[in-house]
């Protein structure tokens, strides 16, 4: 088992390695840079001449290697990263990029994950139902919800939810974690409470679009398992019927919703983001707009390689789950 995960890990560098290429490469494609930002600050709000607006950024230019070739930029980039950790400045946020990923990932971490479980747990559950109870209107039900869940767009939701808190309901405490009283309080039930009041709606549309999947996947794996030889053997014997599809069915039907746990940490992270955008939450996705919008490859940057990372980690402890839960894959050839 050791020398299974071993061999994962390392087969994820070069991949990790190329995807950053790819990604400094796609991000430094579009033409302008910081520079030409600060220029148009300098001569829309400043009101400077183009040569001096000019000057301001071709200075800032120079002073922040952004004249220096691609390939230049890319190894500095990486070389910070591997030696240092250091991950650059941020031009947009005016901080070290390592100061915003470390204010905004964690938050950004926690509604994916919190996301994910609830999508998993209801999605698997609505699933088993679903196959148990087949043509049933519980079934039919069930696949409305899973039909809507996969086929509106995220940010749609997310709009149409701000509109009726704001317009509707007259929510003014739009775009925060907490309210203003309890911003620099410490931790207790009451903030706790105050928190979820929040993050509700970025929680309940990137779930909604999760268990949607995970319903179908499993109402399918489960229906074809149900016909197996092995679980009619199993009715055979007398067993009950909750004995049959728990013990003998459902282990054998995750399976594929075991190995798409390597792709959906990166999915429920741009579930949270598209909504996170919408009600201006400080996570990850407003930050990658709004350094995009101005040129700040190093913010931009590091955040796709953030994302990049999470899907190889996801890629191999699904590999790992896979492996524990069927011993023929960590033996392989042996």
């Amino acid at each position: 088992m050791i020398r299974f995960v071993l061999s994962r890990v390392l087969s994820a560098i070069p991949i990790l390695l190329l995807l950053s290429v790819v990604t400094f490469a796609i991000i430094q494609a579009p033409p302008g840079d910081y520079g030409d930002y600060i220029r148009s600050m300098a001569m829309n709000q400043g009101g400077a001449s183009f040569e001096a607006a000019n000057a301001q950024a071709e200075a800032y230019r120079a002073a922040n290697g952004l004249n220096d070739p691609l390939p230049v930029q890319y190894f500095r980039w990486l070389t910070g990263i591997v030696t240092r950790f250091d991950f650059g400045h941020s031009l947009y946020f005016n901080k070290p990029v390592g100061a915003v990923v470390a204010e905004r990932l964690p938050a950004t971490i926690l509604l994916a994950l919190t996301c994910h479980i609830l999508a998993s747990v209801i999605g698997i559950t609505m699933g088993i139902v679903a196959a148990t109870r087949q043509y049933s209107w519980v079934d039919t039900l069930f696949g409305i919800i899973s039909f809507l869940g996969m086929t509106i767009p995220r940010f749609l939701l997310a709009i149409v939810i701000l509109y009726i808190l704001v317009f509707r309901m007259g929510v003014q405490d739009v775009g925060n974690f907490f309210s203003a009283r309890y911003g620099g309080a410490p931790w207790s039930w009451d903030k706790f409470v105050d928190l979820l009041k929040h993050v509700w709606p970025v929680i309940a549309i990137a779930t909604f679009g999760g268990l949607a999947y995970n319903m179908r996947v499993m109402r399918a794996n489960l229906l074809d398992v149900l016909n197996a030889q092995y679980v009619e053997t199993a009715r055979a014997k007398g067993l009950s019927h909750s004995a049959v599809v728990m013990k003998h069915a459902v282990p054998n039907a995750l399976h594929p919703l075991v190995a798409y746990q390597g792709v959906v940490l990166p999915y429920m992270l741009t579930g949270e983001i598209e909504v996170a955008i919408v009600f201006g939450l400080a996570t990850v996705g407003p930050a990658i707009t709004g350094s995009m919008a101005v040129g700040d490859v190093w913010v931009t940057a590091t955040f796709m390689l953030v994302l990049a990372t999470t899907l190889i980690i996801g890629n191999i402890i699904s590999d790992i789950m896979l492996a524990l839960l069927d011993p023929r894959i960590r033996l392989g050839d042996a």
